[in-house]
């Protein structure tokens, strides 16, 4: 585990080799300690590491725009040799969405914006050129 003193991003690193980890996980809620360095956490794991498989646990969609989002995942996908996998989560903390200056939704609003920005990341990783779409979300 990390241990204290050490910044965050190089003790899970290293905690990461030296228990030779399958997968490392970062909470991506808009919220808590983690909430603004869940990106940057996996880029340091991803540099420092060969062998861990690499996830936001759960992007959180109502925060993060979904081209910027496509991107982000395929960049860090390419740079971790093929080790990144992209989680998605629809929104559920919206106290916490709110307060960072997203949409508060209900369920089925949130499920028809997943299925939106999922159709979004398939046509940004498709390699089309401009890209348009018109959606609700």
């Amino acid at each position: 585990m990390p241990q204290q003193g050490q910044p965050a991003a190089r003790s899970l690193a290293t905690w990461a080799r030296t228990a030779a980890m399958i997968s490392s996980a970062n909470r991506d809620s808009g919220s808590g300690p983690s909430a603004q360095r869940t990106w940057t956490l996996l880029s340091m794991v991803a540099a420092t590491t060969s062998r861990v498989g690499l996830f936001p646990d759960v992007a959180n969609l109502p925060l993060r725009p979904p081209a910027v989002l496509a991107k982000a995942a395929a960049s860090l996908d390419v740079l971790s040799g093929g080790r990144f996998e992209l989680g998605l989560g629809a929104g559920g903390f919206w106290d916490a969405i709110e307060a960072f200056g997203g949409p508060r939704r209900s369920p089925s609003e949130s499920y028809a914006a997943l299925a939106e920005v999922i159709e979004v990341i398939r046509k940004v990783w498709s390699g089309e050129r401009n890209l348009r779409f018109e959606g609700e979300h």
